[in-house]
């Protein structure tokens, strides 16, 4: 999974950036500190996995990883060329989902390149920097399409639906709001367009440290946030990016001394996986045995054999059967063979659809 980080400059996004990824992005109280696109890869805390490594002594246990790509901050005008952020709207295209950090504290010593704090603007300015940068490349591709529509009755199709995309954009509307005809080939070059107003959006909302105890219920810029966020079907997570800056120094025994004096029952990571786990569908199933424990994210009603086909293109292909068990079951009783005694392992086929929490041996010949 690839999650690319945007916001205004100063409203927390690369200390959220280093605090995740522990990746030292350089963060300083002034705009455009990020001159250059920060990628990390982030292990997504499965405690699940360190059981069951134990349980078999695993030589390795692999968790499934999260790729995150912070950009310089957008401003207004940005797609013009103001600013910094422009140039690497590029780097987020391949993304599965967009983190938008969202200023939601007041504090007189960071300043706020609008010289305000309202949450609900700053999430308008980016949006419209995206819809611009959208339509731009919508614009090159109907200049490419236009010279052969009117021979081709494929392209003209196509050419009419960029068209009508680029008028919904241009009305201020994001691309996820529109609706395609009910035709496979529209809804299939809708997802090819790469727009970033596409894509599923989870709305960090940058908090000061008193507001995370409740989860920032008693915060007036939150609660705004999360309406909009519902409206448009997007997640909410609460964090408090210094916070987490903290936390991420913190070895995992101080953390949970540290979070429990907080009052918190997990980190701002923790948050953003469910939240980004629950927006775009996702499961984790998980394989053990001595060699490695590992976990494998899939979509949610993936069937077995393509639940295989994510470990190598030969399980998917000469796939026969899934042995399939529990992982509370089995760590309950200690052993695969004990589980198997209690009828708590079952041979599954082509049809059964994995579910999260299915630890899995799978049976193929090639």
């Amino acid at each position: 999974m690839k999650l690319g980080i945007v916001g205004l400059p100063n409203v927390g996004k690369s200390t959220l950036f280093n605090s995740l990824t522990k990746a030292g992005a350089e963060s300083a109280n002034y705009p455009f500190c990020t001159i250059d696109p920060n990628v990390g890869i982030v292990a997504v805390p499965d405690e699940r996995l360190k059981l069951l490594g134990d349980l078999y002594q695993s030589k390795k246990v692999t968790p499934a990883v999260i790729e995150f790509v912070d950009i310089a901050g957008l401003v207004k005008g940005a797609s013009k060329g103001e600013g910094l952020g422009n140039q690497f709207l590029s780097n987020i295209r391949e993304v599965d989902a967009i983190v938008h950090v969202v200023r939601c504290f007041e504090d007189a010593n960071v300043i706020h390149v609008d010289g305000s704090v309202n949450p609900l603007r700053d999430i308008e300015t980016i949006n419209f920097e995206l819809i611009f940068s959208d339509i731009e490349i919508l614009e090159r591709r109907i200049a490419k399409v236009a010279k052969g529509a009117r021979m081709d009755k494929t392209l003209a199709k196509e050419l009419n639906l960029l068209e009508r995309i680029k008028e919904h954009l241009e009305s201020g509307k994001l691309a996820k709001s529109f609706e395609p005809n009910d035709d496979e080939d529209e809804q299939a070059w809708l997802a090819s367009y790469n727009l970033l107003t596409y894509k599923p959006v989870i709305f960090a909302a940058n908090v000061c440290e008193d507001d995370l105890a409740d989860d920032g219920a008693s915060n007036d810029m939150v609660a705004k946030v999360r309406e909009y966020a519902e409206a448009e079907g997007s997640e909410v997570f609460v964090i408090c990016a210094q916070i987490e800056q903290e936390i991420a120094e913190l070895d995992d025994d101080e953390k949970s001394m540290f979070l429990e004096d907080l009052g918190l029952s997990e980190s701002g990571l923790e948050k953003l996986i469910k939240a980004s786990y629950k927006l775009l569908g996702l499961i984790s199933y998980l394989t053990s045995g001595e060699d490695e424990t590992r976990a494998w994210t899939i979509k949610v009603g993936t069937k077995a054999p393509q639940a295989a086909g994510k470990i190598h293109s030969d399980f998917e292909r000469g796939f026969i059967k899934a042995e399939v068990v529990n992982y509370q079951d089995l760590l309950d009783l200690k052993s695969l063979a004990a589980a198997r005694e209690k009828g708590l392992v079952r041979m599954e086929g082509k049809e059964y659809v994995v579910q999260d929490g299915d630890v899995i041996l799978f049976r193929f010949n090639v």
